[in-house]
């Protein structure tokens, strides 16, 4: 009988995020009768191994046996079974140097590697993700930021809530002043961001009117791919040309910077895509952003003094941006930055169910079965061999 297995996070700081929750788990056992499924002992994961051993299913100390592998972020060297399949972030697509000795050592151990960042539809739109939560978390933190930086009011953690409607409630009474707030991105990212700004009553404007209007209240202006990029010549905007020739393309939100106080940053964003704007725009003696919530956290790259990740503890750091040095957040004339990779862990239980019904939904069904394209095209390594899609990552692969 093949096995389906929860790995234990093992990267660190730990991730207390999971593939599949204790009833999704139960689903998969009465859908797949001709499947078992075992959950690797974890102390840290956000749901306990007796909630699992409450719908009957097994916790074990030894993974070994499972044939498929589910986690959520890097899988430590030497957590790495050889021969396995193994389905979790790998942060390796864009070449990361610092995952190049993770990705060696999967391929010395014979594994076989499906990235769930790269489970796309035929249209390039990603599959399943923690982007909504990431959105959430993130949004909620820029505006802490901004708080805690001007002293008009005060947000706490989402760390400190049960869950995702204990967090709504701690929205009620809040009265924010008259900030002017940017959202980029289309995704599931930026879905996520608008749910805090309607949760706190923040209004949506069109590009025109944020520009050039003041508002008595907060508002809020939405920019998707053909309100940031114009191709250089034409001076238009298409979606395929622009992520096929990104170099061929300037990006407009310098226009942005004189009246936005907080950007919340969703866009995404790869090597070659113009960053928002230069740390010499920033400089501009107009300029008022003084908070940005870089949500999609790429170093250096959408937002150019992203100068690493912060810590879920720890979410935000100053940037002096005449010495492109980290400070201590909110001093005057520097720049705050939150930015975390794992924000979705800090509403891990709510994170993990939503992203387990998308994998339920959209990826089980071919992953235990004959398989598909969509698979067939997330598939970074076969047995330890680089696939013809990611033909691209050979130096990368090379020892």
């Amino acid at each position: 009988m093949p096995v389906l297995g929860l790995i234990k996070e093992g990267k660190v700081p730990s991730d207390n995020r999971v593939a599949l929750t204790p009833k999704q788990c139960k689903w998969f056992m009465g859908q797949y009768p001709d499947w078992d499924i075992i959950v690797e002992s974890s102390d840290t994961r956000c749901y306990l191994d007796r909630e699992y051993q409450k719908e009957g299913i097994k916790v074990v100390a030894d993974i070994s046996r499972a044939d498929i592998i589910l986690g959520i972020k890097e899988v430590p060297i030497q957590q790495l079974i050889p021969n396995k399949t193994y389905l979790y972030f790998s942060h390796t697509k864009k070449a990361q140097p610092h995952n190049q000795a993770l990705f060696h050592a999967m391929m010395d151990r014979k594994i076989t590697l499906i990235d769930y960042e790269c489970l796309e539809h035929e249209d390039g739109q990603r599959l399943i993700g923690f982007g909504f939560f990431a959105g959430v978390v993130g949004a909620h933190n820029g505006i802490m930021a901004y708080g805690n930086r001007t002293k008009e009011f005060h947000l706490g953690r989402v760390k400190e809530v049960k869950d995702y409607l204990d967090l709504i409630h701690t929205y009620f009474g809040l009265k924010l002043p008259a900030i002017k707030i940017a959202i980029t991105g289309s995704g599931r990212v930026a879905h996520g961001i608008l749910e805090i700004m309607n949760l706190l009553d923040v209004q949506q404007v069109e590009p025109e009117e944020y520009v050039s209007r003041h508002y008595a209240y907060p508002v809020y202006v939405h920019l998707k791919g053909k309100d940031l990029y114009a191709h250089k010549e034409s001076g238009n905007y298409d979606r395929y040309d622009f992520h096929t020739n990104p170099q061929n393309y300037k990006c407009k939100f310098n226009n942005y910077l004189t009246t936005t106080h907080i950007l919340m940053n969703g866009v995404y964003w790869e090597p070659g895509i113009p960053s928002l704007f230069t740390i010499e725009e920033l400089k501009g003696d107009n300029v008022i952003l003084s908070t940005i919530a870089d949500i999609t956290d790429d170093y250096k790259g959408s937002v150019p003094i992203n100068l690493g990740d912060a810590t879920s503890d720890d979410p935000v750091y100053g940037v002096n941006l005449y010495t492109m040095e980290k400070t201590n957040p909110y001093f005057p004339g520097n720049v705050d930055l939150m930015a975390v990779g794992n924000l979705p862990n800090e509403l891990p239980r709510d994170a993990s169910r939503f992203f387990g019904e998308q994998l339920i939904k959209y990826v089980i069904p071919d992953l235990i079965g004959v398989g598909n394209s969509i698979i067939d095209n997330a598939t970074i390594l076969i047995k330890g061999n680089l696939t013809e899609a990611f033909a691209y990552l050979k130096q990368y692969a090379s020892h």
